[in-house]
Order: structure tokens, then C-alpha cells, then sequence
């Protein structure tokens, strides 16, 4: 396993992070601690899951798997860096109570608490914000966040689906509190969506926060989804259907899969290895149902994308450029 810093942090995490949002809702519980002790084996100790994981009427089910792995002991939460998230409504009828869901002070209070029971541990290594709080203002949350990093129930804070903007704006807050702020952005960055490196990701690597993509292989998309669609091997569904049924894009993907079957690579796997290319970032999610879905995405660590393959993919999926020069002079 390669590891590295947490952005500007010393805590040193697996160049991979396993996301459990399939724990629960497609993968039963004795499979997910499979794939746990797998990862574990495997020198992956970075873990990411959210508190609305497990979805609908079974919210917080995926914390609970984690919980019950915990439990099993053999030094499993010693040796993992456990992040989770708070931001979304915890109810399971559809109807939020006021302070139920959001960043105030009141509600990151009560999800830590939450949390931390179903998780079976009395402390997170990284609670991250799972989206913008228009409503509430940053000194509010670094208030609520320094209460907690001081009674140890947390150690680091990071943010996930941010604009730059809000990146500066939260470190800059944090740091007139005198406070370390957001160590980490966890953003949709693929090389078929590449926007966040207009703004999220400079503004990321400007103050030191290391930068976790969620959906690499964008929906399954990067991961050889044509060959498997002819070979009778997956029926695309829902928005990669959507997206496909797009000319342009459909032959984009064709390209994508050609240059990577000329050069005998894996598309799931070269996916996975450029992001670990693309500067600023600390690992990107891999969210296996299988503990086989797991060793093809472990496979990614040790594969050198030639200067041939690395400027045939920014040919076929050209980032914006940065900004502002993406969109002015």
C-alpha cells in the first residue's frame, strides 16, 4: 500500500479510501466486513462514510456495519482512519424536524453524538460537511467544531462537495478563531468530469486541504462499460443511459476504450490511476460491492500510465483549463 499526508496535516492515509455508501443498501453486512478486513489486510486504513449512508427508512445503517466490524476487535479502529459526514436530514418519514438536518451548531451536536453510537467508538478521525450551509455562518460551525475537537470526539474537520469560494471562506474564518479549518475537500472529479479543476482544486491545494474524488469511474462509466454493455455483461441504466444516449459522449467513451484495449489496460483501473496523476489529490473513493470489485480497484496503486496514455486520455477528455482563463483572458 502507498500512503501519503492528509493535505497539510501529519496523518498519513492509503493512497486508495474505501466507500462504504454500498454497505447496507447493496451489500449485506457479513459481505461489508469482508470487505473491510480485506482492505485492511491490504493496508488500506481509510475509511469514508456518512451519517445518511443506508438510505430512506434505514439512514445510518452503514455506520452501524462499521460499528459491528469495530466491535469484532483485533485492532480494526486503531488502524483505521474513519471519516464521516453530517449535513443531511437523519429522518426517516420524510418530514425534518427544525435543527434536524444543516451545519448549526444544534445539529452538528446532536450528529456527532448520533454517530459516535452507531460507529461503536468515542471519537472521528475526520468529520467532514457534506455539502454548503447557506444558512449558517462559518464562525457558527468552527464554534461547534472547536468544542468538539477539544472534548476529543474529533480530530480534524474536512468539507465535501464545496465551491472554492466557500473553501476560502470557511479556512479564513477558522484561522481568525485561530484553528486549523477544513484539512480536506471530498469533491466529483473523474476524467470525464474535470471542473473542479477550474476552482475547487486550486483553491484545495492554496490552503493545504488534501482532495478525496468521490465517484471515480463516474457512475461505472471510465470502467469499460461499452465492452460490458456488448458483451451482455451490464445493461446501463439510469444516468449513465442518459448519459450515452449522447452522441458526442458515447463516442468519447468509444475512444476512451479503444486507446485503453490498445495498450492492454483495464479502464477501472486506469481511471483510478490518473486521478493518483492529478496534483492535489490525496486518494480517490473506490466503493466495492465485492471483495473481487476491491482487488481490481487495489491493482490501480501500481500501475504507471505511460506519457502516450496520459496524453491520449487529456485528448479524448480535455480538462477546462484552469480559471480564469477557462472562460476569460
Amino acid at each position: 500500500m502507498k500512503y501519503t499526508q492528509l493535505g497539510r496535516t501529519g496523518l498519513k492515509v492509503s493512497r486508495l479510501v474505501l466507500g462504504t455508501m454500498n454497505f447496507g443498501p447493496q451489500t449485506d453486512e457479513p459481505t461489508s466486513h469482508g470487505i473491510l478486513d480485506a482492505a485492511l489486510d491490504a493496508g488500506l486504513n481509510f475509511v469514508d462514510t456518512a451519517n445518511v449512508y443506508g438510505w430512506g427508512e434505514n439512514k445510518g445503517r452503514t455506520e452501524e456495519i462499521i460499528g459491528t466490524w469495530f466491535a469484532q476487535g483485533g485492532g480494526r479502529r486503531e488502524k483505521t482512519v474513519l471519516a464521516t459526514k453530517v449535513y443531511g436530514s437523519m429522518s426517516r418519514d420524510g418530514e425534518t424536524w427544525p435543527n434536524e438536518d444543516r451545519l448549526s451548531a444544534l445539529n452538528i451536536r446532536r450528529a456527532v453524538e448520533a454517530s459516535l453510537k452507531r460507529l461503536g467508538t468515542d471519537y472521528i478521525d475526520l468529520y467532514q460537511f457534506h455539502h454548503i450551509d447557506r444558512r449558517t455562518p462559518f464562525e457558527e460551525v468552527w464554534q461547534a467544531i472547536d468544542v468538539l475537537i477539544t472534548q476529543g470526539k474529533i480530530l480534524y474537520a474536512g468539507s465535501s462537495n464545496f465551491p472554492g469560494y466557500k473553501i476560502a471562506q470557511a479556512n479564513e474564518a477558522a484561522a481568525r478563531r485561530g484553528m486549523v479549518g477544513l484539512v480536506s475537500e471530498q469533491c466529483l472529479y473523474n476524467l470525464f468530469e474535470r471542473r473542479a479543476e477550474m476552482e475547487v482544486i486550486p483553491a484545495a491545494q492554496e490552503y493545504g486541504l488534501g482532495v478525496i474524488p468521490w465517484s471515480p469511474l463516474h457512475g461505472g462509466l471510465l470502467g469499460g462499460v461499452l465492452k460490458k454493455e456488448t458483451e451482455g455483461k451490464r445493461r446501463t441504466e439510469g444516468r449513465a443511459a442518459e448519459t450515452l444516449a449522447d452522441p458526442a459522449k458515447r463516442t468519447q467513451f468509444q475512444a476512451y476504450e479503444d486507446l485503453l484495449d490498445k495498450h492492454g489496460l483495464e479502464p477501472g483501473e486506469v481511471g483510478l490511476a490518473w486521478l493518483l496523476t492529478r496534483p492535489g489529490v490525496t486518494g480517490p473513493i473506490v466503493g466495492p460491492r465485492t471483495v473481487e470489485q476491491l482487488e481490481s480497484a487495489l491493482r490501480a496503486l501500481e500501475l504507471e500510465l505511460s506519457d502516450e496514455v496520459l496524453t491520449g486520455l487529456d485528448e479524448i477528455f480535455p480538462g477546462p483549463g484552469p480559471s480564469p482563463e477557462a472562460f476569460a483572458w
